[in-house]
């Protein structure tokens, strides 16, 4: 047998019940602290501030580190998946962050907290970059839709519960105890994920990770999410143009070195796969549109509409309420229609729900507010299961990781970019910026639907064309 190549024994298709139901919680309790922690905090960061004696602008520090380390590492550990196993990748992440949780909740300083908070942010990215892979190997092929549907209402509900957990805690706790919360929630991922996560195969044995890349990966990443904010916050132009000069000179060495690699960190092999390619534009639309409505519309309905901060929340809840109906049954819906028309109608609607939030009356009543809010909820819901099925399905099984990993940079560029782009409406149309972010956002959200459509004439993968053709 050739040393070169290492197979780990796993399933051939899947892992049978009630294994299953283990590996897919271990999987849902890592994704949902990762994506809450990137919101706990921001109810806390007055009294953060306070405690600690800073400024409120150093305090959003606490929110940015976390932010920029999974921006700067995500595809590097997406890559490592490929190199090392998935489940190494996954069980480390879980354990570094569990850990970087302890330190937060310990730190007296601003420093030792933006410290900690930049190792959860890793341990957060190396989770987030094969999550998806995973549920690809937990699932059998003809049952990966529902995978990806569980997987979307995880994120989905964990989006919105951070505020909500946040001052549940804070009611009867001081602020660390929103750090210390993680760790029971992270032993307890850390025991499933060892016990019922499956192998995934490595097919090089002797392939190296590229760390040379990785820190031109880091910095070309860092330097775009540096760009975004400097220009939507209306830094320095002289700072700003050294920033994207250093951005256009280090992208441009990374993105050659990246061509010349059989194995790259930034995907440009499954880039080429058609279907892949036009699945994460439709995964960036989706998520600068959603980003930019989700900022636009507490802006919108309190300055505007007159509700208090109270009030806006509950309605907002709608939205993510109705994910978690819509799409695990969208997850069930991709064995039977194609994943691109389930696509395109769910943009579709989320865009109608846009443009006719943008066009409520002067005096709204709830009513008004919930069923437009549930429209969009429907729309993405229905968008979400079926585009991470075609995206992860379309990659080769043993470059499932860089798959994973492209779709969560995806969702993040799309988030990033939709927040700066409202920041930077505040500055450009000042009386009427939110109005034109629903309308932005709707069309954003029009344009993905589009380009999803366009994958009905192109080839399914072999998982999914199968069961369209069984059906």
């Amino acid at each position: 047998m050739s040393p070169s190549l290492h197979i780990p024994e796993r399933p051939v298709d899947g892992i049978p019940m009630p294994r299953r139901i283990g590996a897919i919680l271990a999987v849902a309790f890592g994704v949902s602290l990762s994506v809450i922690d990137a919101t706990i905090a921001n109810v806390a960061l007055p009294t953060i501030g306070s405690n600690l004696g800073i400024s409120s602008a150093d305090s959003i520090w606490i929110v940015n580190a976390y932010q920029l380390a999974i921006m700067v590492s995500l595809l590097s550990f997406s890559a490592l998946g490929d190199v090392i196993g998935c489940r190494k990748v996954y069980i480390g992440g879980l354990i570094l962050f569990t850990a970087a949780s302890v330190g937060c909740a310990l730190s007296h300083s601003l420093q030792g907290l933006v410290l900690t908070r930049v190792l959860q942010g890793f341990g957060a990215a190396a989770i987030t970059s094969v999550n998806t892979t995973l549920i690809r190997f937990i699932y059998p092929r003809s049952r990966l839709g529902r995978g990806m549907g569980i997987n979307a209402t995880v994120v989905a509900v964990s989006s919105v519960a951070g505020p909500t957990l946040a001052a549940g805690i804070l009611s009867v706790a001081e602020w660390p105890w929103l750090f210390a919360v993680n760790v029971p929630i992270g032993l307890a991922a850390l025991a499933l994920s060892s016990r019922f996560l499956p192998a995934n195969p490595v097919r090089v044995r002797n392939h190296r990770f590229g760390w040379r890349d990785a820190v031109m990966n880091a910095l070309t990443f860092g330097l775009l999410m540096a760009s975004i904010e400097g220009f939507s916050h209306g830094l320095d132009p002289q700072i700003l143009s050294l920033g994207v000069a250093a951005l256009l000179v280090v992208g441009f060495f990374f993105i050659r070195s990246q061509l010349r690699e059989e194995y790259p960190i930034l995907p440009f092999d499954l880039l080429r796969i058609p279907i892949f390619s036009v699945s994460v534009a439709t995964s960036i639309c989706s998520f600068l549109g959603q980003m930019l409505a989700m900022v636009a519309l507490p802006f919108y309905l309190q300055q505007v509409c007159g509700y208090d901060d109270v009030t806006t929340g509950l309605l907002l809840t709608a939205w993510p309420a109705v994910i978690m109906v819509v799409a695990p049954l969208a997850g069930v819906l991709v064995e039977r229609i194609h994943a691109g028309f389930l696509g395109g109608a769910g943009l579709t609607a989320m865009a109608a729900g846009l443009f006719l939030l943008a066009l409520l009356p002067e005096h709204p009543t709830n009513f008004d507010i919930i069923w437009r809010l549930v429209l969009c909820g429907a729309g993405f819901g229905l968008f979400q299961s079926p585009n991470n099925s075609i995206l992860i399905a379309s990659a080769p099984p043993e470059r499932s990781g860089s798959a994973s990993g492209m779709l969560a940079t995806a969702r993040l560029v799309g988030q990033t970019t939709g927040a700066a782009l409202m920041a930077l409406l505040f500055h450009l149309v000042p009386g009427n910026s939110t109005h034109t972010a629903l309308i932005l956002a709707g069309g954003f959200a029009l344009t993905g639907a589009v380009v999803s459509l366009a994958r009905i004439s192109l080839p399914l993968p072999e998982g999914l064309a199968r069961r369209k053709t069984r059906s």
